[in-house]
């Protein structure tokens, strides 16, 4: 990523940033946005984005932009919760906006089929660009099962040691399914946040 890219990336998460340091009343925000800055500025420059940054299915600028505001409220001491509770604050705009797609596709009476659309697809796109390892991937008539061993979300994590923290995007199907309840349900077993696996059912209401 050149220069000029990374720079727009970074003035845009920047002004998330700056959201979550006023919700967690931080004492100095401007010192907090600087030191935020500059830690994604490396981030974006170094070996292991260009190492991550191969995989159409992520959006990697994103993943590392969330993985620094993690880097920068760990130092303060905040709890891995308390962390993932301020970073999802923090972009709620962005969640609203899916909530309201999500709420509208609740009152379809296809929206278990849209589900199951959904998986299909990305499946396919992962599998095909390597961002995830299935263990297998089974779609019913009423039912789809999934069990993922390794997924690249995670491994971002893990090489910055807040493998914990992913649990902010292993949650993106949970609050995605929390909307669509009248015809489907979501059943997660376990994720590879903080287990050996991610195990998810998506069932016909």
């Amino acid at each position: 990523m050149d220069k000029k890219a990374a720079d727009k990336y970074i003035r845009k998460y920047s002004r998330v940033f700056e959201k979550v340091l006023k919700n967690t009343s931080t004492e100095n925000v401007d010192v907090g946005l600087s030191e935020y800055t500059s830690r994604l500025s490396k981030m974006y420059a170094s070996d292991e984005f260009k190492k991550h940054n191969v995989y159409p299915s992520m959006n990697t600028v994103h993943i590392y932009a969330v993985i620094a505001m993690c880097l920068e409220l760990k130092e303060t001491g905040m709890s891995d919760k308390d962390i993932i509770d301020a970073i999802n604050k923090g972009f709620s705009r962005r969640r609203n906006f899916f909530k309201n797609i999500i709420a509208f596709i609740n009152i379809l009476p296809n929206s278990y089929e849209i589900a199951k659309k959904w998986n299909i697809s990305d499946h396919e796109n992962r599998v095909k660009d390597g961002s995830i390892t299935y263990d297998y991937f089974d779609v019913g008539m009423d039912k789809i099962e999934y069990r993922i061993s390794k997924c690249m979300y995670v491994e971002m994590f893990e090489s910055y040691g807040i493998r914990g923290l992913c649990k902010i995007f292993c949650m993106i199907d949970e609050y995605s399914y929390a909307g669509l309840t009248r015809r489907v349900k979501f059943i997660r077993h376990s994720d590879l946040s903080d287990g050996d696996s991610c195990f998810d059912e998506i069932i016909r209401k």
